[in-house]
Parts: C-alpha cells; sequence; structure tokens
C-alpha cells in the first residue's frame, strides 16, 4: 500500500512514522525548502502523550522538553499579578505534562519516520484528483505522484482541502485573532523570565515568554483583530498593538525578526461534514484545527494520526479505516474546538472585569480540593483513550 502525506508537520510525520513501521511505502511532500525552524512553546498532554509512548517517541520528547515551574501573569513592571505553579496543571493530568517547541516536536517525528518514508521538501502541492481505488496529488508542475490514499496534512490553509472539498471559507471558523510567534536572542530578558512561563496580564492583547536553554526567548503574541485577513508587514503590527505593553516587551519587539523566521497567523478552527471523500483524507489542521486556544493541537494532531494508521492496519479496507477513524475521533476533536471557544475570555480577556475574574480563579486553584477542579477547567478533559479507541469496533 502506497500513502502520499501532504504536509511535513506534526500530523504528516506522526503519521508518515506510523505507516512506514507498518509496512506502507509513504512520501511526503512539503512545500517548504526545508524543516521550518519558527514556531510556538507547546505544553504537550492529553491523547497525544498516550500515542506518543505507544510510538516509542516520548523519552525522545521528553528529553528536548521543558519543565516549567510557574505560569505568571505579569504586569508592565514585570511583577506577578496572578499565576500557578506548572506542578498543579501536571497533576491534574497525572503528570503527563512538557513543554517542547514545536520544531523541536518536528525534529523527533522526523527521525521517527527516518528510514521508512521519504521525505521531499520544497514540493508544492497544487491539489488531487480522485480515481477508482485510489488517488493522486497533484505538484505544482503537473507532476501526479498515484498513491492508495492520500492524506492532506497542509495545515489550516490546505491546498488538498481546497482541491478536494471546497474554498477555505465555507469550513474556516475564525475567532476574532492574529496570533505570532518568534526566537530571540536575549540572555538578559531569558533570566528575567527564568523557569516560569510568563504572559502580560493585558486587555485585548497578550505576550507570553518562555526562556529556552542558550539563552534565547520564545515568544509568541496574540491579539483581537478586526478582520481574518493578514497585514502586509506583521512585524509592523505586531510593534503597533503590542509596543505599549512593558516590561521586556519593547526590547522582544525591537528584537523581532521578519520573514520566514516570523510565523504570523488568523486563529481558526476548521470544521467539516466529512474529513474524506474517496481515498482522500484530511489530517491535524488541515481537517480538525481547534486552534492554539485549546491547547493540545499538537496533542492531536499525533494522536490522531496514530489512530488513523491503527485503523489501516487493522481494517479490511482503507474506506472502512476512514470511516471507522472519523467515527471514534470526532467526537474528541469536537469537544477540544468546543472547550477552545468556550476558554476565548479566559485566554484573552476583553475587560477589566474579566482579567479579575482570570486573577480570581488563579487564587482560588491554590485552595485544596479547588486545585484540580480549576486546573482541568484550564485545561479540558485530556481527550479519549486512544488505545481504546484503536481497538472499538468499526
Amino acid at each position: 500500500m502506497r500513502a502520499v502525506v501532504c504536509g511535513a508537520g506534526i500530523a504528516g510525520l506522526a503519521l508518515a512514522g506510523c505507516l512506514g513501521r507498518r509496512g506502507w511505502d509513504v512520501v511526503v511532500l512539503e512545500r517548504a525548502p526545508r524543516p521550518r525552524e519558527q514556531g510556538y512553546m507547546m505544553d504537550f498532554f492529553g491523547p497525544g502523550w498516550d500515542a506518543a509512548e505507544e510510538m516509542g517517541v516520548l523519552p525522545a520528547v521528553l528529553e528536548l522538553g521543558y519543565r516549567v515551574e510557574r505560569l505568571s501573569y505579569v504586569d508592565d513592571r514585570g511583577r506577578d499579578r496572578a499565576g500557578l505553579p506548572f506542578a498543579r496543571f501536571a497533576h491534574a493530568l497525572d503528570g503527563h505534562l512538557v513543554s517542547v517547541m514545536r520544531p523541536d516536536l518536528e525534529r523527533v517525528l522526523r527521525e521517527h519516520a527516518r528510514g521508512v518514508a521519504e521525505l521531499r521538501y520544497g514540493r508544492r502541492v497544487a491539489g488531487v484528483r480522485q480515481r477508482p481505488g485510489g488517488a493522486g496529488a497533484v505538484l505544482d508542475d503537473g507532476t501526479v505522484l498515484d498513491a492508495d490514499l492520500v492524506v492532506g496534512a497542509d495545515g489550516v490553509h490546505s491546498a488538498v482541502r481546497r482541491s478536494a472539498f471546497g474554498p477555505e471559507e465555507r469550513f474556516r471558523r475564525w475567532l476574532g485573532l492574529h496570533t505570532a510567534a518568534f526566537v530571540v536572542d536575549d540572555p538578559e530578558a531569558c533570566r528575567q523570565v527564568g523557569d516560569r512561563f510568563c504572559l502580560t496580564d493585558s486587555i485585548d492583547r497578550a505576550m507570553g515568554f518562555y526562556g529556552l536553554r542558550d539563552g534565547r526567548l520564545a515568544v509568541f503574541a496574540v491579539h483581537r483583530a478586526a478582520a481574518p485577513s493578514l497585514p502586509a508587514d506583521p512585524r509592523g503590527t505586531l510593534r503597533a498593538v503590542h509596543g505599549s505593553l512593558g516590561w521586556i516587551v519593547p526590547r522582544v519587539l525591537a528584537a523581532c525578526p521578519g520573514g520566514d523566521r516570523l510565523y504570523y497567523d488568523q486563529v481558526v478552527q476548521i470544521e467539516l461534514p466529512r474529513w474524506s471523500s474517496g481515498r482522500v483524507v484530511l489530517l491535524g489542521d488541515s481537517g480538525q484545527a481547534v486552534s492554539l486556544l485549546g491547547g493540545q493541537g499538537a496533542s492531536l494532531g499525533i494522536a490522531g494520526a496514530w489512530l488513523l494508521a491503527e485503523r489501516l492496519d487493522r481494517a479490511g479496507s482503507v474506506e472502512e479505516a476512514l470511516t471507522g477513524w472519523e467515527r471514534v475521533w470526532r467526537p474528541v476533536v469536537a469537544e477540544k474546538q468546543l472547550v477552545a471557544r468556550g476558554g476565548a475570555q479566559w485566554f484573552l480577556p476583553s475587560s477589566r472585569a474579566r482579567r479579575q475574574a482570570r486573577r480570581l480563579a488563579l487564587r482560588l486553584a491554590a485552595l485544596p480540593g479547588l486545585d484540580t477542579v480549576v486546573t482541568r477547567g484550564l485545561v479540558g478533559r485530556a481527550g479519549g483513550d486512544v488505545r481504546a479507541l484503536a481497538a472499538a469496533p468499526a
């Protein structure tokens, strides 16, 4: 059996490794000329943890990950206005929590796919075409790669989805936010952040910071926007929107890189009535994006990929596997999307009253008996038991 996976992000690489180790002939097509270096620091937990354990990659993820000591909301002087020890979150998740940079997680998954899948960078997919018993990925030079299964794992702006299902606007739920992520070399700012995850305690806009081992600082930004369309000058927009925030924000924005070292995009969810059409299926953000508000995008990408590989390995046909996979996986994704939409005001308050409510909730989380309730409310349910879902009847 042959699979063409479009996209060498987290979901695509996870599936490539899983299918390749089950004897599939796998080709991964990625439009970027090389592995991406930009991306968020992510809190990795939920169903992806169990899937990573099943894949054998969890030890490598933990080795590259960071154990954050505290979530701190800070004012314009860097003073802690509200917060919570990260151990509280870990306790609510049975200790299954680690923070990891997206490029590091992708590196682990590339190593998992090495030798069992072929990765082709600098190859842009223009669309897909169906044929009886299979499908093909059409490249921008007209080349067609035929396979038994074509997987769209090419993100929220998926070319595979556009070709097989329709224009993005039909399936995109914009959440009213823009976001950005980048890394700066600033040992002094890194020292001030320390072992914390620091967020500005601000309204309608926020910046977050993680210190890295080499003295660099991982930065992300989020703000409310009037329209989903992206600005012509993302770096200029970040400086204009966030520049009046205090503490280390001005120096970080002054060092903000441009070009492909700055990630900038809409905050969206993707919702489709079906995730597959014939022998074409959507995986990860291309079909099940929960947005950064959900907190489990990477986890769901890995878990969804492992579960799909398991269903393909056990089912009598590709079509049966795709149907069974969607039946058991869709409720998990839908729940996380709902949690994300409901948590938008917590993540980015739109008023002083909502900000004060967040501070109060974090104080309550320090009280015995309420800590687990509050922290589980923040992270949502960890997700489905992927081992049970893999074994569920078709």
